[in-house]
Parts: structure tokens; C-alpha cells; sequence
């Protein structure tokens, strides 16, 4: 294929509402996944209170499980580079985080 005819990456219109635009907070995610599917469940625990509610569900392929990988390691590099190293060891309560918090489990 020439120069001219190569295609151009094609441009996607995002658009963000003003409800998904002020976010959910999280400080715990748990995994799941079959043979076609991750499905990432995003949840907020609170210490004290027994009972954690899913704030948000992702269910997507594993090829975009991948890609997702692969866009936050290439992030947090950025960010690490930006700012400084994210210290995980000296969180103030390690049960509640991310890194703490995931759960992989295989569902058929």
C-alpha cells in the first residue's frame, strides 16, 4: 500500500454527562472472569460497616481486559515519571485498597 492510500486512524466523538462526569469513588475492585468475559466490579468499603455495594460493574473481553492492562501501566509510568514513585506499603489501611482488595476467581 502507497502513501496515499493508507487510512487514517478514525477520530471517536466522546461525549461525557454531566452524572459520569462527577466520577464514583472506589478503593476496591474484584476480578472475575470465564472464558469470554473480565468482568471488574468496583466497589467502596467503609471500615466499620460489614456490608460493601458494588458502585460500579465493566464487563468486557479479555482482549480489552489486555489493552487496559496495558494503558494503565503505560499511565501510572507517566504519572511516576511526573511525580514521583506510588508508594503502596505505607497505605493507611492496606485491606481497603486495590492492591489488597483483588480477587480473581474463575466463573464458567
Amino acid at each position: 500500500m502507497n502513501q496515499n492510500n493508507e487510512q487514517k486512524p478514525q477520530q471517536i466523538s466522546i461525549e461525557l454527562g454531566e452524572k459520569e462526569a462527577e466520577g464514583i469513588y472506589s478503593n476496591l475492585a474484584i476480578i472475575t472472569h470465564s472464558s469470554a468475559e473480565f468482568i471488574i466490579d468496583f466497589t467502596r468499603v467503609v471500615p466499620g460497616v460489614p456490608k460493601a455495594k458494588v458502585q460500579s460493574r465493566i464487563i468486557t473481553t479479555p482482549q480489552h481486559a489486555k489493552m487496559l492492562l496495558k494503558a494503565l501501566t503505560e499511565n501510572i509510568n507517566k504519572f511516576e515519571n511526573r511525580f514521583g514513585e506510588i508508594k503502596i506499603e505505607g497505605h493507611a489501611n492496606p485491606q481497603f485498597g486495590f492492591s489488597e482488595g483483588f480477587k480473581e476467581e474463575k466463573i464458567n
